[in-house]
């Protein structure tokens, strides 16, 4: 899972960093300097996949971040479902949106399970990861 994990930031961290533009179409306007942050979240979400995959404690670090960023892109995603905004490769559809907005809190609890911050469901077992 953790690599699945990885790979899905890490991809989205280069999505960051090479269309920016785009990612602005579905910033909210209260963010500021909303393309600064857009690339600074893309170094970030790359930097965070990488320390996901080590055995030190920065695995932890970067799992608590990574959910608590993901937490925070939230509204992010509302605004791309509920204004209807077009994307390249992602499209404006129902099919994409209910489901993106219905996981996100599957991906928090991922994020923090693969960073042993949280055994739940399987308390006592570590075997999962």
């Amino acid at each position: 899972m953790r690599w699945v994990l990885a790979a899905f930031f890490a991809a989205a961290g280069i999505a960051h960093l090479r269309i920016p533009e785009t990612l602005l179409l579905i910033t909210p306007a209260w963010v500021p300097f909303a393309r600064e942050v857009i690339i600074a979240t893309g170094v970030f979400e790359i930097a965070a996949s990488i320390a996901l995959l080590s055995r030190t404690r920065l695995r932890w670090w970067a799992g608590v971040a990574l959910a608590l960023y993901a937490l925070c892109v939230w509204p992010a995603n509302v605004k791309h479902a509920m204004e209807g905004i077009e994307m390249p490769l992602i499209g404006n559809s129902w099919w994409y949106h209910a489901p993106r907005l219905a996981l996100q809190p599957m991906i928090i609890w991922a994020c923090l399970f693969c960073a042993g911050a949280t055994d739940w469901p399987w308390r006592g077992t570590r075997s999962a990861r």
